[in-house]
């Protein structure tokens, strides 16, 4: 809703509104249960006493493909998100948030830092070489919450925010695309390792955070002797199921490696798009990877009397809103 919209909806004006927002005034007991009313939320949603969440450093995949109003409804899920996560943190042990630091200079253009921040974080979050096996999984394992947008923001890519007590990841419903939505995850884990400080949305962060994902999930140890130097599509397949990233991540990886020529790269990504591979590649479908830690945490709170609806009662936010962010399985 805008300004003008909800302070028409509670009989007052779009400068008061912003006033609330900003906590520079309070509104009466009357005007809080006319902005419950118009938002569809408990009166207590708006009590003090909620802990402020800082979500301004969240890092956006650009910011000129989103409106302000989109990237600000993606954050608002977020804030719920906290309040339900807090409760929940309250009644069950979370996993130890363990990720390693590793500050990259948003000014570092083409050196070497995003790559050893990937190979630093690969040795401290998998025991083996070779392909990640989950990539939702291993972050959940190591203290990240990890939530799908619901649709209402499909138009928001995937981002991520590095907030305290936890990190947190959220994913576009919309893509639908298992490959892709494995990179957008090594890509938000790459801001999350090396830019807590980083200014968000600028284009040398994001490409640090690409470079950092290619390296995560293909590294060059391990894949650059099976890249083919000419685009192959049955070798090119069978690494994509191997690896876990579609044949576009492969043919930019083997143009990056300069195991590829560049000539023959673009000949190959030519030829993706006048087959429609560019959109939609072959082979199988595959589901999505699935965040479980915080609905396995409401499961496991159910036999101890506390079901869906007091865990939305007790984060002061709608059963609709508990039941869009954490749906059951």
């Amino acid at each position: 809703m805008r300004k003008n919209q909800l302070a028409q909806a509670v009989e007052t004006t779009p400068k008061a509104i912003g006033q609330y927002e900003a906590g520079v005034q309070r509104p009466d007991e009357l005007t809080v249960k006319r902005l419950a009313i118009a938002l569809a939320v408990p009166v207590e949603f708006f009590q003090s006493g909620r802990t402020p969440v800082p979500l301004d450093g969240a890092h956006f995949r650009s910011l000129r493909s989103t409106t302000q109003i989109e990237r600000d409804q993606a954050l608002a899920y977020g804030r719920i998100a906290t309040d339900v996560v807090a409760v929940l943190e309250s009644l069950v042990d979370f996993p130890h948030i363990d990720l390693p630091e590793y500050p990259v200079s948003p000014d570092e253009i083409a050196g070497p830092g995003p790559v050893e921040a990937a190979r630093l974080t690969r040795k401290a979050l998998l025991a083996e070489q070779g392909p990640v096996p989950h990539v939702v999984r291993l972050l959940e394992a190591h203290g990240v919450i990890v939530l799908v947008l619901p649709q209402a923001a499909e138009r928001v890519d995937a981002f991520s925010v590095g907030i305290h007590p936890r990190p947190m990841v959220f994913f576009n419903p919309a893509k639908g695309d298992y490959w892709r939505n494995r990179f957008d995850g090594a890509h938000e884990l790459g801001h999350l390792v090396m830019h807590a400080d980083a200014e968000p949305g600028e284009k040398i962060v994001e490409d640090q955070a690409h470079r950092f994902a290619a390296e995560f999930l293909m590294p060059e140890d391990d894949i650059a002797k099976e890249l083919p130097a000419i685009a192959d599509w049955e070798r090119l397949g069978a690494l994509k199921e191997e690896w876990g990233v579609s044949m576009a991540a492969l043919l930019y990886r083997a143009r990056t490696l300069t195991i590829m020529k560049e000539t023959d790269y673009r000949n190959a990504m030519s030829a993706m798009s006048s087959r429609g591979w560019r959109r939609h590649e072959p082979g199988p479908a595959k589901a999505l990877e699935q965040p479980t830690m915080l609905t396995r945490a409401i499961e496991i709170v159910g036999p101890a009397g506390i079901d869906r609806d007091q865990v939305a009662e007790r984060a002061r936010v709608t059963r609709a809103d508990l039941d869009l962010l954490l749906p059951r399985r």
